[in-house]
C-alpha cells in the first residue's frame, strides 16, 4: 500500500510578505512586490526594477553570528524553515535519522562570490573571506538547515533552475513514500538581485524593462508582457507520512497527491515550442496521483510573463486537459512576486495550499490586454471563490526542466 504524504508546516519569505499569512494576504489583495531596486544603485542600468524582500533583518531573526556567516539566500531559507518547523510543531531532540532535508537553489550564493571578486581585485587575495566557499556553495541552505535542527538523515541540495523548488518537494515526497524518511524539510531559496545577473538576463531579452512602471512590469499571459521580473525569497514545507503526522497529532494543511517531472531536451534556455515537455510533466503528475484531467480544479501556472513561456504553457495545458482547460481557473503568482527562480515552486506550493484551505484563487494582476495565444481563465486582477479540492502547480526551468505538483484539500 502506497504511503500517503501530507504537508504539516509551511514557511515563506517573499517580496509581498515575510511570512505565510502576510504573503497570502498580499496575494489576495493583488499587491505587487516589484519596485525600483534598493540593494544597489541601478540608475544607469538597463534594468532598474526587481521584486526584493523588504524589511528583512537577518541579524535580528537569526543572530548576528549566523547572519555574518551565511549568504542572503541561505538566510532566507533558514527563516522560512524556522517558520515551517514551528508551524509543524516539530521538535528535534535526540537522533533524527528518520528526518531529511532537501532544499535547493537555482544559482546559490552568487552575491558572496561577486563581492569577494571585488575584494580580491581591489585589496588583494589575502583579503578574500575565509567564509566565501561555505557561503557561496549551493548546498549551504540544506546544510545549514540540517545543522540548525540536528538532522541526521539525508540532507541534500538539488538544482533544476526554476523548477528546483517543486522538484525538491516532489523528491521529498518520493523519499517518504519509499519508507526512507518519515519527515522531510523541503523547498528552495534564491537571492541573486545583482547588476551582473540582471545584465545577463537583460542581454538575453528575458527580463522586463518596464522601469517606469515597476508594479505593472510582471504581467503573465498579457499581450503586452516583455519579460519576467527578477525576484528573491524562500519557501519551505514540512512534509510527512500520514501515519507519522497522525501519530503525533499534527495539524495537516494538505495532501501531496502527485508529482511529475520531465525534460524538454530541446534548448538550454528556450522551452519546447509545442509544450510537449510541460505536458509530459503534468500528465506524469496526474498518473502519479491516479487522477483524470477533469478532477483537477485549479492551476497555479509557471506564468513567467515572458513572450515564449506563457503561450507554450497555455498550449501544454490545452493538450493535457482538453475541453476541461477552459473551465480551469489559472493563477500566476509571479505577477506579484516576480520570478523567485529556485524558490518559485516552493513558494507557489504554499499559495496552492492556501487556495485549497481558503477556497480563494488569488488573481493574476496586470492582465489587461488578452493575447490570442493565451486563451485560458487567468483569474484576472481580482481574487475569486473557487473552492477547489485539487490544485496543480507547474514549474519550468532553463535546461528544459519541468516539474508538476498536485495537492489535495485535507478533509480529515
Amino acid at each position: 500500500m502506497r504511503r500517503r504524504v501530507v504537508i504539516t508546516g509551511m514557511g515563506a519569505v517573499t517580496p509581498v510578505g515575510n511570512d505565510v499569512d502576510s504573503f497570502w494576504a498580499g496575494l489576495l489583495a493583488g499587491r505587487s512586490g516589484v519596485g525600483l531596486i534598493t540593494r544597489y544603485d541601478a540608475s544607469e542600468q538597463a534594468v532598474r526594477i526587481a521584486a526584493e524582500v523588504k524589511g528583512f533583518d537577518a541579524a535580528a531573526l537569526l543572530g548576528a553570528k549566523q547572519a555574518k556567516r551565511t549568504d542572503r539566500f541561505t538566510q532566507l531559507v533558514l527563516v522560512a524553515a524556522d517558520q515551517a518547523v514551528a508551524d509543524a510543531g516539530l521538535s528535534f531532540a535526540g537522533s533524527n535519522g528518520h528526518v531529511g532535508v532537501i532544499v535547493g537553489t537555482g544559482i546559490g550564493g552568487l552575491g558572496t562570490l561577486l563581492d569577494n571578486v571585488e575584494v580580491m581585485r581591489e585589496r588583494g587575495p589575502r583579503r578574500v573571506s575565509a567564509l566565501m566557499a561555505p557561503m557561496m556553495m549551493p548546498n549551504a541552505g540544506a546544510g545549514e538547515v540540517a545543522i540548525r535542527y540536528g538532522i541526521h538523515g539525508l540532507a541534500m541540495s538539488l538544482n533544476s533552475a526554476c523548477a528546483t523548488g517543486s522538484n525538491a518537494i516532489g523528491e521529498a515526497a518520493l523519499r517518504i513514500r519509499q519508507g526512507l524518511a518519515e519527515v522531510v524539510i523541503c523547498g528552495g531559496g534564491e537571492s541573486v538581485v545583482h547588476p551582473l545577473t540582471l545584465a545577463a538576463f537583460s542581454n538575453m531579452g528575458a527580463v522586463s524593462t518596464r522601469n517606469d512602471e515597476p508594479e505593472r512590469a510582471s504581467r503573465p499571459f498579457d499581450a503586452d508582457r516583455d519579460g519576467f521580473v527578477m525576484g528573491e525569497g524562500a519557501g519551505v514545507l514540512v512534509v510527512e507520512s500520514l501515519e507519522h503526522a497522525q501519530k503525533r497529532g499534527a495539524h495537516i494543511h494538505a495532501e501531496l497527491l502527485g508529482y511529475g517531472a520531465s525534460c524538454d531536451a530541446f534548448h538550454i534556455t528556450a522551452p519546447d515550442e509545442d509544450g510537449a515537455g510541460a505536458a509530459r510533466s503534468m500528465q506524469a503528475a496526474l498518473d502519479d496521483a491516479g487522477l483524470r484531467p477533469d478532477q483537477i480544479d485549479y492551476i497555479n501556472a509557471h506564468g513567467t510573463s515572458t513572450p515564449l513561456n506563457d503561450p507554450i504553457e497555455t498550449r501544454a495545458i490545452h493538450a493535457v486537459f482538453g475541453e476541461h482547460a477552459r473551465e480551469l481557473p489559472v493563477s500566476a503568482t509571479k505577477s506579484m512576486t516576480g520570478h523567485l527562480m529556485g524558490a518559485a515552486g516552493a513558494v507557489e506550493a504554499v499559495a496552492c495550499v492556501k487556495t485549497l484551505q481558503s477556497g480563494l484563487a488569488h488573481p493574476t494582476i496586470n492582465y489587461e490586454t488578452p493575447d490570442p495565444a493565451c486563451d485560458l481563465d487567468y483569474v484576472p486582477n481580482q481574487a475569486r471563490e473557487v473552492h477547489p479540492r485539487t490544485a496543480l502547480s507547474n514549474s519550468f526551468g532553463f535546461g528544459g526542466h519541468n516539474a508538476t505538483l498536485i495537492l489535495g484539500r485535507w478533509e480529515g
